[in-house]
């Protein structure tokens, strides 16, 4: 299929429709059989579910063209693994895990031509969601919900390079504890938007947030994963019910024992313990791997030894690795690629 015309290396990362997107229907208890459409619209109720309780989870995943001209995604069974829990923590009909990578292979396939061509440094954004489709005035789950899958070309979330970002220490909280925090849901990140939005307003690319029980061990931030890396090169992330369980940082810590030789530790992390780390790194589907230079507690600077010109060296090989291992330079462990074209 011949590629749009398009500027593959000026597209930005923003929404840009394209032609084909997957819909289905949950009704008296059953998904239907589901199905490709040109039309980008959704009619909802006024008072449906998903606009007065937020019932509503996501995922977000990528396709790539590797060098040997094959269109491929990266472990799209995880995304319908953590879906069907989201789905599940929400009172939601989970949509079933195989037609979930069958629906992204269909809907891929069907915007080959938006999927950017390799060496670009652009990729094909997959969003799959599901939401309460009915209308619903009493506080309950809806009854019926759609399930749609849209795609999007991007191009690299940093552009001209990873830059290390200064992250500040929040002093709203991410999550209630045995809340919603290991949830992909909507109304996660709604509440994100005040806080992130303040720390933009103050000069920092991102908040860390603390656990919300005693706020002395680092969680996550508002839409990543973080991972730190010791004087001796132990790969060290963070361990709390309340934090999303990030492919990609799951993905990393492979990388890192499998690839790198690198001993990995998940555990909790204490404030107090960060300046002891030489390097830190936010990790997610968008950006892979965002290096921090600098960590500010209430005007407590927490500067990192990998400085604020450039990724830290063992982030480095991470991100190389599991871009390498995307893009198939490296061969991948079994399971991870799944080609679609």
């Amino acid at each position: 299929m011949e590629k749009k015309n398009i500027d593959w290396g000026n597209i930005g990362f923003g929404y840009r429709q394209t032609d084909y997107r997957y819909v289905s229907m949950y009704r008296n208890g059953a998904w239907d059989e589901g199905g490709l459409t040109t039309d980008d619209t959704v009619t909802l109720s006024e008072c449906a579910c998903v606009l007065q309780y937020a019932q509503t989870c996501f995922e977000g995943l990528k396709a790539y063209t590797t060098e040997d001209g094959h269109i491929v995604t990266f472990r799209p069974d995880l995304n319908a693994e953590r879906m069907e829990n989201s789905a599940k923590g929400l009172e939601m009909p989970p949509f079933p895990r195989d037609r979930f990578v069958d629906a992204v292979c269909e809907v891929v396939a069907a915007n080959a031509a938006y999927v950017p061509p390799y060496g670009s440094g652009a990729s094909l954004y997959i969003r799959p969601y599901m939401f309460g489709f009915d209308a619903v005035i009493g506080v309950k789950p809806a009854s019926e919900y759609q399930f749609r899958i849209f795609t999007t070309p991007v191009g690299p979330y940093f552009k001209g390079g990873a830059k290390p970002i200064t992250i500040r220490v929040s002093d709203f909280d991410r999550a209630a504890p045995h809340g919603t925090g290991c949830i992909k849901a909507g109304l996660n990140y709604a509440m994100s938007l005040h806080p992130i939005m303040e720390a933009h307003r103050q000069g920092f690319d991102e908040n860390v947030y603390l656990d919300p029980a005693t706020r002395t061990k680092i969680e996550e931030t508002g839409g990543a994963n973080m991972i730190f890396i010791t004087k001796d090169n132990k790969l060290v992330t963070p361990k709390s019910d309340s934090i999303l369980p990030s492919i990609t940082r799951r993905s990393i810590l492979q990388v890192a024992r499998d690839y790198l030789g690198m001993e990995t530790e998940e555990r909790e992390v204490y404030l107090e313990e960060v300046p002891e780390f030489v390097e830190c790194g936010l990790c997610g589907t968008a950006a892979v791997i965002s290096p921090v230079g600098k960590i500010v507690d209430h005007g407590r600077e927490i500067c990192f030894a990998s400085g604020m010109n450039e990724m830290g060296k063992v982030t480095k090989k991470l991100y190389d690795t599991l871009t390498g291992i995307q893009m198939g330079h490296i061969k991948a462990p079994e399971g991870w690629i799944k080609v679609i074209k």
